[in-house]
């Protein structure tokens, strides 16, 4: 004989698509004070646990959920999925001087023939011409580009660069994100997220 909780629980289990998710698998959105999104790139997203810290302690609001709880002696709880901070806070104008934000300024692709394969950096002025390693004196460069190229200016090899490196801010950086969306996208994310995707008819 069926217990009617089990059955009404079976329901819900089938009909609420987060109800059987792993919590390890159900990361909060973080969203600014002005509901932006604190980065797209990597995106801004906090494990369950420091989501529903900062519940309590008050710095953030919920802004949605999962179906999936999580429960204590004495609180039941749906696990967040968009948060927003409740103080702004503001982003630096410039980002560190990094390979994965060189990277992510060149777009993931070789600066001179285009490849995302086998990416590195290249010295546009060489090292042993006096080049720094600047924002402005760097570029992405795939191995075999790289290795073509050796130690001489991109005029010396005949090589063309597709843009002339310059030092991105942190707003042109996020722009750049907003075309790498992540695999997974929660549906309670796509309100505060605006991707280079085509959007459905």
């Amino acid at each position: 004989m069926f217990h009617p909780e089990l059955i009404e629980r079976a329901t819900r289990a089938r009909h609420s698509p987060d109800a059987g998710r792993n919590p390890a698998n159900c990361p909060a959105l973080v969203l600014n004070a002005d509901y932006t999104p604190l980065s797209y790139y990597p995106l801004s997203l906090w494990p369950w646990q420091t989501a529903i810290k900062a519940v309590f302690l008050e710095r953030v609001d919920i802004v949605a959920s999962y179906d999936r709880e999580v429960h204590s002696p004495s609180l039941d709880m749906k696990i967040p999925s968009v948060i927003a901070l409740r103080q702004y806070v503001r982003p630096s104008e410039f980002p560190a001087f990094t390979r994965f934000n060189l990277f992510l300024r060149d777009r993931f692709c070789c600066q001179y023939c285009g490849s995302p394969q086998h990416l590195t950096f290249d010295h546009v002025v060489p090292r042993r011409l006096g080049g720094k390693t600047t924002w402005e004196n760097v570029a992405t460069a795939c191995a075999p580009c790289n290795m073509k190229k050796g130690g001489r200016t991109p005029r010396q090899a005949r090589m063309q660069l597709q843009l002339a490196p310059i030092r991105p801010t942190n707003w042109q950086l996020q722009e750049r994100g907003k075309a790498f969306p992540p695999n997974y996208l929660h549906e309670t994310w796509r309100d505060w997220l605006y991707w280079d995707v085509e959007l459905e008819a």
